[in-house]
């Protein structure tokens, strides 16, 4: 499977520099977002890492649910502030991201998911969210691939779809670099200097970065990251594979994101045919290998509530990683015992749709301002303290 990759001019690449104000590691949607939203604010001294190329990690994908569908107040604010930097995205960078608000469909086939997606939605309609329980017949007419009869209802938030990450990395990059930012692609970390409580400096492969603040936002790679600022993260890799269905001569219906609370199925249109997938149960750990394995849980789920779907006709696919926390929502933070590290990571399947507002987070609280939330939540050392953010609508 080809990497999707952002297309920067890097015929002329820049040297790495002695020394930054900040230094962010990891090149995708969400180091990206966090470097343009930081320029924009002033800081000009700026340098992104990134191992591989821009956006090949986690955010080399052509499309990414974007949404303000979740049960807990926190992520619902997330989503909501980003998806309306979405709508303005092609308009203030100039980059089309393809975003298509189709609608999200949360199915529901126990009477407590039902019960959980009406709270959710209740959640969901005092923030201002345009969302709504729906019969499992009104499911069914907003997806005809549905049987009515295995659901037992559903949630709709018809302002929610998707968009294509790559895109967004490549608007966010161009933005970043036009403000001064220093974006090094094919640069690894090895290693984090510090003295005491004190950053001193990043060592990657083509020398030594001085600097007293790193971002870390290498989504699965984080872990290793914070071991070597001697910082736990507790970010986990796990492969993540879906199929593209033939293109068809004439197009399916216009569809919603659609998944599937009881199995983690999920579904949308791709051109003319569809994106399937499923959280096909994985072992932690960095393979990206494709293959088909996961087909027989989504055959399995499909066969109940969506029939017609069950033994797709593939014509290609893609692995990629979810980097996943204990409690499967993101790390968000500055570290008590080492300041001057932050980190912006874990967001275990959501971290494309929230890379706009935590990029505003993340920036607030890198200047020691009050932002639109307080991030005190999310931050890592929650697990130790016996504290975790309860969230229901995620796969």
């Amino acid at each position: 499977m080809a990497q999707i990759t952002v297309p920067l001019d890097l015929s002329e690449a820049p040297a790495q520099p002695a020394s930054a104000e900040v230094v962010i590691i990891g090149g995708g949607v969400m180091g990206m977002s966090i470097a343009w939203h930081l320029a924009e604010q002033g800081v000009r001294d700026i340098v992104v890492i990134e191992q591989s190329e821009f956006g090949s990690g986690s955010s080399a994908k052509p499309l990414g649910g974007v949404r303000a569908n979740f049960s807990d107040p926190l992520n619902v604010l997330f989503g909501q502030r980003s998806l309306n930097e979405f709508a303005g995205f092609k308009e203030k960078f100039g980059v089309d991201i393809m975003l298509n608000r189709v609608g999200y469909l949360f199915l529901a086939r126990t009477e407590q998911e039902l019960a959980n997606l009406e709270q959710g939605t209740t959640t969901q309609r005092s923030l201002g969210v345009n969302s709504r329980m729906v019969s499992a017949a009104e499911a069914a007419e907003l997806n005809p691939f549905l049987r009515a009869s295995a659901l037992t209802g559903a949630s709709y938030s018809p302002d929610d779809g998707w968009a294509a990450p790559v895109k967004v990395v490549e608007g966010y990059a161009k933005g970043a670099r036009e403000l001064g930012a220093i974006l090094l692609n094919r640069t690894q970390v090895l290693d984090v200097q510090r003295t005491g409580d004190t950053i001193e400096s990043v060592i990657t492969n083509r020398g030594e970065i001085r600097t007293n603040a790193i971002i870390c936002a290498a989504g699965a790679w984080s872990a290793e990251i914070g071991e070597m600022a001697g910082v736990p993260l507790p970010v986990e890799a796990v492969r993540r594979m879906v199929g593209l269905t033939r293109q068809q001569p004439s197009p399916h219906p216009r569809l919603p994101f659609t998944l599937d609370l009881s199995t983690t199925m999920y579904f949308h249109n791709y051109g003319n045919g569809l994106l399937l997938g499923i959280s096909h149960l994985e072992k932690s750990g960095f393979c990206r290998e494709y293959s088909y394995e996961w087909l027989r849980e989504f055959n399995a789920a499909a066969s109940v509530f969506a029939p017609e779907l069950e033994t797709p006709d593939l014509t290609e696919g893609w692995a990629g990683y979810y980097e996943n926390t204990p409690d499967k929502n993101a790390l968000l933070g500055e570290s008590p015992h080492l300041p001057g590290f932050f980190y912006a990571t874990g967001f275990s399947g959501h971290g494309f749709l929230q890379a706009p507002a935590v990029g505003e987070l993340m920036t607030d609280l890198y200047l020691g301002r009050e932002s639109f939330i307080d991030p005190a939540p999310f931050n890592a050392e929650r697990f130790t303290s016996g504290s975790s953010i309860s969230e229901i609508n995620i796969i």
